[in-house]
């Protein structure tokens, strides 16, 4: 099978950016100005804001860049509106509750997400699901990204009960790229595990003649 990684093709570095800097400058602009909610989500706005500036001027898909952005202003709105620092990673807990579900269902129903990202990702839309194989592949690469997401919010649920805003934007931090590596890494041995050792890799499916087009 070729020698090419799913890091090599989703990458993640400048993403994972997204959801830890602004996070920082929340829990920065909190702790220094006596658990000001405001100054908090001003400095996770800026923050963020500057994140944007310099990812657009790196060449990222604009669509992308604002959607971290936005994610971060909303995330601050909820804080300012209930009055609760904690409500900052409510955003968040939802999300990944969201996408766990998400990512299951696509897997009952034959259409692993982890095959339509890279998919996506290398100009193929949907052609890969023909391949029996490789439809396989990505349906076992994505319960690893489902673990991910159960992780998190196994981890997140009792510090947002339980107002621990401190801990939560700590373990934000931590359980964002370099859980998204081992994700990447752990979904990726799966795949290469799954394939056939004879079949050509992610970017040259193998369909059957008598495949349905």
């Amino acid at each position: 099978m070729a020698d090419e990684s799913l890091s090599d093709l989703l990458g993640g570095r400048r993403a994972a950016l997204d959801a830890t800097a602004p996070v920082a400058g929340f829990l920065a602009g909190w702790l220094v100005t006596g658990h000001s909610i405001g100054w908090g989500s001003a400095a996770a706005v800026l923050v963020a804001l500057a994140v944007a500036a310099w990812r657009l001027r790196r060449g990222d898909k604009p669509g992308a860049v604002l959607i971290g952005l936005l994610g971060v202003c909303v995330a601050a709105l909820v804080a300012l509106r209930t009055g609760r620092a904690e409500d900052f990673f409510l955003l968040r807990v939802l999300t990944n509750g969201a996408s766990a579900l998400a990512w299951i269902v696509s897997i009952v129903i034959r259409r692993p997400l982890l095959g339509l990202v890279v998919g996506g990702v290398l100009g193929q839309r949907t052609k890969w699901r023909r391949d029996p194989a490789l439809l396989t592949a990505y349906r076992k690469g994505s319960w690893v990204w489902v673990l991910q997401y159960v992780v998190r919010l196994a981890v997140f649920l009792p510090l947002y009960a339980t107002g621990q805003v401190v801990a939560l934007g700590i373990t934000q931090i931590a359980l964002t790229w370099p859980l998204v590596a081992a994700v990447i890494a752990a979904s990726w041995w799966v795949i290469r595990h799954s394939l056939p050792p004879d079949h050509p890799g992610l970017r040259h499916p193998q369909i059957p003649e008598n495949a349905v087009p």
